[in-house]
């Protein structure tokens, strides 16, 4: 699954949008997505000219929201190059178990690995880890991602109009 198939299933933009490509996918099991880290990011642009190796650190929280995309790829990809979310929205519900191994510097390229757990209704809960050059940079004991529908997420003033 390349970049534009990847815009086409996850509402993300950029500079929130955190997955590159889909290397492997298998609907309803596992799915494996890359991530390459580039210091053109905004989140490096305040950093001094002589700002040290560790400012270049990954920020976690994003390591988190980029692993997170892939498995909502997985969550919503009905068939091969098709999703529908039918008005949905992914909600990620809980998280569990998150775990940093090392950090991750511009030139890295993630590799996570996503895998369902279960699957209710509305409802997936994944486990998984991102690696970087065959080693392990966080794992996810279990996250949880909830689908709602759109219009009862809205504002109540928008819902009345």
């Amino acid at each position: 699954m390349n970049a534009a198939e990847i815009k086409r299933m996850l509402p993300h933009r950029y500079p929130m949008l955190l997955v590159d490509r889909v290397v492997e996918l298998v609907p309803g099991t596992s799915l494996r997505a890359v991530k390459a880290i580039t210091c053109n990011e905004p989140w490096y642009q305040h950093l001094a000219e002589d700002a040290a190796e560790e400012e270049f650190a990954y920020p976690q929280t994003l390591l988190v929201e980029s692993w997170g995309q892939a498995a909502g790829l997985l969550a919503v990809h009905a068939g091969p190059g098709e999703a529908d979310l039918g008005g949905q929205v992914m909600l990620a519900g809980a998280m569990s178990g998150v775990e940093f191994h090392r950090t991750v510097y511009p030139g890295d390229v993630l590799e996570h690995r996503v895998r369902v757990l279960r699957t209710l209704t509305d409802t997936v809960v994944f486990e998984g880890e991102s690696l970087v050059d065959g080693r392990v940079a966080m794992t996810f004991s279990r996250m949880v991602m909830a689908f709602r529908p759109g219009e009862q997420l809205r504002p109540r003033e928008e819902q009345q109009a």
